[in-house]
């Protein structure tokens, strides 16, 4: 199927309503106001595909940017149409979903992802820590700088009350990323949480709520899954 091809879908399946909710997230026109589960039905048909993931990415339309995310063959992209994306990605969802799951899979992601958290930019730093997220999620402990993942977390400890609203925000998601997913790290973890304190950081006009890094964390050792890995960060 072409891009043109499935923007005429996407038009068909936006709801207003929806499109009110997801632009309290930052997100703007064009955007057709698809919801999540009607675009996986899409992506359940085409599954992967490289070259209709640029193309509809480089329409500039939300939706279809966002489905670019869910198709996009993760492997294949290469440093430059990350940076692309990167510069596209306008509003959270965008930087911090979007862009951080596909980087997340692409050999350049972890590098990327190093380099775009020292950004002055917020929303390249949000790109960063979000792909540093997804990247713990999903890839082996024997995969990851586990020496880097301290550091960085001691960096958060130290920083994070001193960040914009959407960094702080994405940095105390990558500390329950980290130690939820990745085992040893997860005492470091707690004990940063408990130098840092309660995190708050405004969104917006939304229902956005910043969880407590130990209480989610306990969450998921009550269900016994410290340390299991997700098949995929795309959701």
């Amino acid at each position: 199927m072409s891009a043109q091809e499935i923007l005429d879908e996407l038009k068909g399946l936006g709801s207003d309503s929806y499109k009110r909710v997801i632009f309290k997230h930052g997100v703007a026109e064009p955007c057709y106001g698809v919801k999540i589960g009607d675009m996986q039905k899409i992506v359940k048909r085409i599954k992967k595909d490289y070259q209709l993931a640029l193309d509809l990415y480089a329409t500039g339309v939300y939706d279809a940017m966002y489905l670019a995310g869910l198709i996009a063959d993760d492997a294949r992209m290469t440093r430059k149409e990350l940076k692309q994306w990167l510069k596209g990605a306008y509003c959270r969802p965008l930087a911090g979903w979007t862009l951080a799951w596909v980087a997340s899979g692409s050999p350049d992601g972890w590098d990327l992802a190093l380099e775009w958290i020292d950004s002055k930019t917020s929303l390249t730093a949000v790109a960063g820590w979000a792909t540093l997220s997804s990247i713990v999620s999903v890839r082996p402990d024997s995969e990851l700088d586990l020496s880097v993942l301290r550091k960085l977390v001691q960096r958060v400890q130290k920083t994070i009350h001193q960040e914009k609203d959407v960094i702080r925000y994405q940095m105390n998601s990558f500390m329950i990323a980290v130690g939820s997913y990745v085992e040893p790290l997860k005492e470091t973890v707690l004990k940063g949480a408990e130098k840092i304190g309660t995190v708050t950081a405004d969104l917006g006009d939304n229902d956005c709520k910043t969880p407590s890094i130990a209480e989610s964390i306990a969450k998921i050792e009550k269900r016994g899954a410290i340390g299991k890995k997700r098949k995929t960060a795309k959701c």
